[in-house]
């Protein structure tokens, strides 16, 4: 009987991503969409799509148990960090919800509380220090800055929100005065960490009560939205599959740290330090990440499908845990598909004009 799945965030780039990849993993699949917002979700490419309450406010649970009842889904998938928490806390849910524990949910959307957990255990993450309040910030950044630099960002939040570089702790105090002053955020909200000049490299993750399943790794190159102040966003322009076992060894390691029985999906991002050692700087829990399409598509196996038969329990029987695909590159752009292609394709259909 085929499986019925439901996407929450329906209709945004990571909902139609992940959307794209399910379909290319398994044409069976049926696939619902909602969201929260009627305009967002009508660009869904789910089969059916729903309007619930967003997962931020009250009713949700409620929202979205009316359509898994009424059209029988096997399977939820989140898309932010919102719905993750949000499903993290439900019980007594009429379908399977593949998510991780609420505690590990909530560990790895505080980057400052993860960063200091990681540390206490030995994992390679940058130093990290909290902002308490405006006046101490000297002291902050004298303490993580390694030449002068170091990330001002919040400690929680998803597509590089409030993250800058700056050169100075006067450049983090204008930059966090300049975000209470426009949308109220506390100080609080902050933190400083060391700048890591190294490569950018992913890993997205599937565990089964605590078994690593699948693994698959990734290097941005060149980031959309660069054009802002600190010339970079989360989101990859271009970026190529890469062979990295040090960071397949780390996500190994953190995981069972986490929680010894994990489930779900987990994608890290590291960024090497100066003398090229992959450092953790963050960990997001429960969902696909919205390059999701350059863990999919290219390689043996498709992640975003090998999920959704791990939740429902069905066999998965794979030859290898790393399954790593060399030299493919995926290219993303505003209001285009992301396309993945192998090295070997760049020039197909291309004629040389230059002289």
């Amino acid at each position: 009987m085929p499986r019925r799945i439901l996407i929450i965030g329906a209709g945004t780039g990571p909902g139609n991503n992940l959307i794209r990849s399910l379909r290319a993993g398994d044409g069976s699949f049926v696939i619902f969409g909602c969201h929260g917002d009627r305009f967002t979700l009508k660009q869904s490419q789910a089969d059916r799509n729903y309007l619930v309450t967003p997962s931020t406010r009250p009713g949700f649970a409620a929202s979205l148990r009316a359509v898994v009842e009424a059209e029988a889904i096997d399977v939820v998938l989140p898309t932010t960090d919102a719905d993750v928490r949000a499903l993290a806390g439900l019980s007594e849910f009429p379908c399977r919800l593949f998510v991780p524990k609420l505690v590990v949910v909530e560990l790895c959307q505080d980057k400052y509380a993860l960063a200091a957990f990681l540390a206490e255990r030995g994992v390679p993450v940058p130093v990290t220090a909290p902002i308490t309040d405006l006046e101490t910030i000297e002291e902050v950044f004298t303490r993580v800055s390694r030449d002068s630099r170091a990330w001002c960002r919040l400690r929680s939040g998803q597509g590089a929100l409030g993250a800058l570089l700056v050169r100075s702790a006067e450049g983090a105090r204008r930059w966090i005065r300049l975000w209470h002053e426009l949308r109220d955020t506390p100080p609080s909200a902050f933190l400083l960490a060391e700048y890591l000049p190294g490569r950018d490299v992913a890993a997205q993750t599937l565990w089964d009560r605590g078994r690593l399943v699948l693994v698959k790794t990734y290097e941005r190159l060149t980031y959309l939205g660069a054009s802002g102040p600190g010339g970079f966003s989360s989101v990859a322009a271009l970026s190529k599959t890469v062979v990295e076992p040090r960071i397949v060894d780390t996500c190994a390691r953190v995981i069972p740290a986490l929680d010894p029985e994990a489930s779900g999906v987990f994608v890290f991002d590291f960024k090497e330090d100066a003398a090229g050692i992959p450092r953790v700087t963050e960990i997001n829990a429960g969902r696909f990440g919205m390059s999701t399409n350059i863990f999919d598509l290219p390689g043996k196996h498709n992640m975003a499908a090998t999920y959704v038969r791990l939740a429902l329990g069905d066999p998965v029987d794979l030859s290898a845990v790393y399954d790593a695909a060399e030299n493919y590159y995926m290219i993303r752009d505003v209001d285009t598909t992301p396309g993945v292609y192998h090295a070997d394709e760049f020039f197909d259909g291309i004629e040389d004009a230059r002289t």
